[in-house]
Formats: C-alpha cells, sequence, structure tokens
C-alpha cells in the first residue's frame, strides 16, 4: 500500500455493518492513461491536480494501487426496474475508493468499470469507451447548467478491450457524488425485514446529508420530507431544460437529490412530452412527460422501508408518509413554474400573479409540439423576438404563424405590466435558457469518432474535449460553437440509447 499525501480519506460508510458492502479490490489496468481529469473537480476535493498527473496519481486513479486510508468496497442495494422489484443489485461495476472532505462538504470517489464485484450479476465489471465519455459529457454539462449530478473527476484509458456487441476500447469513469445511497439502498434491507439495517441506513443518511434532522422527534419522517424535497427540485429542473433521464428505477434515485447513472438519458431536440429515448422502455414508462410522475411513486417506495421507523405500529405512519408524498407534487409544480416563467424572462412573481404567467409559458410549449420545433433554440429564439433580430433558419424555431405573432403581443404586454426593462429581460433569458446542450447526435457523433481514432492509434480525441469545453459554459453565445447548436438533421437523429453496462 502507497501512501498518497494530497488524498485526506475520511471514510464513514464502512463503519456501518458489513451487511451493506463487500470489501474489493478494483481490477488492476493493463496500460492506464487518463483521457481528461478535471481540475475544477479535483479542486473542489481539496486534491492537487499536478498529484493526479503524476505516476502514483494515475496509479489511483485507475484502481491500479490501494493507497492509505483508501478502503475500497463495493455497496449492495436492491431496486424496482421499471415497477418491477429486484431483491438484489448493487455496485456490479463500480467500486468505492473512499470519502474526502472538501471545501463544501463530504464526497464520495468512486470507479465505474473497475472488474467485477459479488454483485455482477454474470457481468465482467468493465466499462467501454463510449459510456465513459458520454457520462463525463452529461454529467458536467449539468453541473454547469446547475442541476445537481453526480461529477467526474477523470475518464481513463485501461488499455484493455471490453467484449460487447463488438470489441471496444476499455475505460473507467472516476465518479465524484455527496453520495451513493440510493433508494433502492433502503428497500434491500427493508425486503429481509432488517429494520435494524434500516434504521441504522436512516441515521446514517441524516447524519450526512440532512443533519438539522438529528434532534427531530419526528425524524423519520423528516427525511423522507427532506428527499422529497430534493427529488422535486432535482426533477423540475430536469424537466425545465428538456432532459430525459431515461431510467429512473429506484436504484437510480440518490436520497441527496444528484442526478446519477447516465445511461439511456438524452436531451430533447424538438418538443414532444411523450419523447421516449431508453431502447428498453418499449412503455415509455420513463417518458419525458412521466418523470414528475414516477418519482413520486419512488419516493412511496422509500416511504414504505420507512413506516416502522416512523412509528411503531406501520399502519400509525402510513397517513402521514403518504401526506409527504402528496406534497411532492405541490412543491414540483411550485418550483417548475418558478423556472418556466424564468424561461420567458420574468424572475419569480409573487404566487397569485404566478399562475397566468406560468400559462402563458405552457401556450408556448403548445406551439413548440404542434410544429414539433426545438426545445432549447426555441426558448433561446425569445431574445430575437424582444430585440427584433433575425432569427438563423437552421435552429428549428417556431415558424411564423398568427399563433406565434399573439403570443408574442401577449408577451410583450406582460412585460411591460410588470415593467421589466428589455435588458433585464434579456439577462433573465440568457441565464435560463441555454445556447449549448449536449446535443444526443453531437454527443454519438464524438463517442464514435473517439473509439474509431483510438483504434488506429490517435489518442487525441479532440471533438470530445470541443464538446466538453463548449458544454462546460452552456449559456454563453459563442458563434465558433454555432454548429453544436444545430439540431440533428434527419439522418443524423438518435432514436435509441443504451444502458451503459
Amino acid at each position: 500500500m502507497n501512501k498518497l499525501p494530497c488524498i485526506n480519506f475520511d471514510n464513514t460508510y464502512v463503519k456501518l455493518s458489513s451487511n451493506f458492502y463487500t470489501e474489493i479490490k478494483p481490477r488492476v489496468p493493463s496500460n492506464p492513461s487518463i483521457i481528461k481529469l478535471n481540475s475544477n473537480v479535483a479542486d473542489k476535493l481539496g486534491i492537487s491536480s499536478e498529484y493526479l498527473k503524476s505516476l502514483e496519481g494515475l496509479n489511483f486513479l485507475s484502481g491500479s494501487e490501494i493507497i492509505d486510508g483508501s478502503e475500497p468496497i463495493a455497496t449492495v442495494y436492491a431496486g424496482h426496474q421499471f415497477g418491477y422489484f429486484s431483491p438484489q443489485l448493487g455496485d456490479g461495476r463500480a467500486i468505492l475508493l473512499g470519502e474526502v472532505v472538501g471545501k463544501k462538504g463530504r464526497y464520495d470517489i468512486q470507479l465505474k468499470g473497475s472488474g467485477r464485484t459479488p454483485y455482477s450479476r454474470g457481468g465482467d465489471g468493465n466499462a467501454a469507451l463510449g459510456p465513459v465519455l458520454r457520462e463525463y459529457i452529461i454529467s458536467e454539462a449539468m453541473n454547469a447548467m446547475g442541476i445537481p449530478t453526480t461529477r467526474s473527476l477523470a475518464a481513463i484509458l485501461t488499455g484493455d478491450k471490453v467484449v460487447r456487441e463488438d470489441i471496444f476500447p476499455g475505460a473507467l469513469l472516476v465518479r465524484v457524488a455527496s453520495s451513493h445511497i440510493r433508494v433502492g439502498t433502503f428497500e434491500f434491507f427493508a425486503s429481509r425485514g432488517q429494520y435494524n439495517d434500516v434504521k441504522a441506513l436512516a441515521n446514517y443518511s441524516i447524519q450526512r446529508h440532512f443533519p438539522d434532522l438529528k434532534s427531530n422527534k419526528d425524524k423519520y419522517l423528516g427525511l423522507l420530507n427532506a428527499v422529497s424535497q430534493r427529488q422535486a427540485e432535482l426533477i423540475a429542473q430536469w424537466m425545465s431544460f428538456g432532459f430525459i433521464h431515461g431510467v429512473m428505477n429506484t436504484d437510480n434515485m440518490a436520497i441527496c437529490g444528484e442526478t446519477i447513472d447516465y445511461g439511456p438519458c438524452a436531451f430533447m431536440d424538438e418538443y414532444n412530452p411523450d419523447q421516449v429515448f431508453s431502447s428498453i422502455d418499449h412503455s415509455g414508462r420513463y417518458k419525458y412527460s412521466n418523470q414528475p410522475k414516477v418519482a413520486p411513486w419512488n419516493l412511496s417506495r422509500l416511504a414504505e422501508t420507512l413506516l416502522p421507523l416512523i412509528a411503531d405500529k406501520p399502519e400509525d405512519a402510513v397517513q402521514d408518509a403518504q401526506k409527504i408524498i402528496e406534497r411532492f407534487s405541490s412543491h414540483y409544480d411550485n418550483i417548475f413554474r418558478k423556472l418556466m416563467i424564468k424561461k420567458i424572462g420574468i424572475s419569480p412573481l409573487n404566487s397569485c400573479e404566478e399562475p397566468k404567467i406560468f400559462e402563458h409559458a405552457q401556450t408556448f410549449l403548445e406551439l413548440l409540439k404542434a410544429q414539433k420545433a426545438d426545445f432549447t433554440n426555441s426558448f433561446r429564439s425569445l431574445t430575437n423576438y424582444l430585440n427584433g433580430t433575425a432569427i438563423p433558419k437552421d435552429l428549428n424555431t417556431l415558424a411564423p404563424s398568427e399563433e406565434l405573432k399573439a403570443w408574442i403581443e401577449d408577451w410583450k404586454l406582460i412585460l411591460k405590466h410588470h415593467n421589466v426593462e428589455e435588458n433585464k429581460t434579456l439577462e433573465i433569458l440568457r441565464s435560463s435558457n441555454p445556447f449549448i446542450i449536449p446535443r444526443n447526435h453531437q454527443v454519438e457523433k464524438s463517442l464514435l469518432e473517439s473509439i474509431q481514432n483510438y483504434k488506429i492509434g490517435i489518442t487525441e480525441f479532440k471533438s470530445f474535449e470541443r464538446l466538453v469545453k463548449a458544454s462546460l459554459e452552456p449559456f454563453k453565445e459563442n458563434l465558433n460553437n454555432k454548429d453544436l447548436c444545430l439540431p440533428p438533421k434527419e439522418s443524423e437523429k438518435i432514436h435509441e440509447t443504451f444502458c451503459g453496462t
């Protein structure tokens, strides 16, 4: 075991019962190298980027060497997948290296694609280059837009081959999260009647994420409420940016309120409430418009695990828990309403004015749906309607129509009524509607180019680097990146996305 003094681990999850995890070492890659190191995340963790670029740093990031303080484990959890319960899932290709206390809190450092674990369920535990680069791009773009998310510390080439439907270069993602505790973690123990472990997990979760609840008499009810509120805020942000997670299983819902597991996810191009991308979501369970409905369903599963902690007789706790789940919708609606009002250039108003303004924003969505117009570009083009500049024709924004003309006239009357200055409106529009999103066809194009280049010995992933750089400044209008704003041509459209496994 070699010492890496600039990483000060402070592991707490391993202090729980061994029922929660299995101690395991990552698979040692044959020839690791760094594709991308995220210096911003390293700084957040209080870790020197220069050290991570060294040989010792590479050995740590790739799992080649276990350093002092690291206590690698694979965690166990269960989960409802597409509505059906799987009693044991767990980290099948991920290993938690440990926890560090950074500038603004405690964070897990986890390797994805680090080999088999006891929870691999027949899989090889490895990750291919494409899914690793995909998660790096999208998770960092999400963070830049202000959406709570896990982060990517590094993308690593392993030098090994991964066999899927073809042979791909192997890779690792070094993921950072406020924690990896999932609704499915609670389900694992509750489904076995191990309520001492459920209680231990709830107490740990409160200590780590909601310490203000520690002295509350009804702290377990408070835990359910706190998780519910964070999920409402998260889903509202997804919806306001046209993001579709694609696989909202309970094992993919983190109680800390961060977006986790970027498998078959995507941002919408043309607005379609029924949009589905996941290749395995045949019923549309996780389509765009269902996301605010699936979240309380998942939270109900969490509530079921906590009932024996909330009251001595679980049936006495049902009513209180149900009230919290029912409040999810009102909390979500309130946040989503404010976000959509901002997307049409108006700061949140007092509660009596908001419904009418929100209705006007909803009417804009109806225009988008009718014309199959681009979600992101159409909202961004509101700046053009305001200042009278031309809208490029290749952005698939709304075509001129009597309905659009009437909407714009009413919108300007609303702005005038609220004495919103044009400069202020433009500022709100530009800070609420991204110029750049990681469009699915651009992501896939970048991944394909990276894989093809690697196969012929080119390890400079220029299109990946460009897409990452552009996505880190999503609201900045940079004409050098105009091609990244263009919706896909018919031949470029991606109709299905796939799980990273």
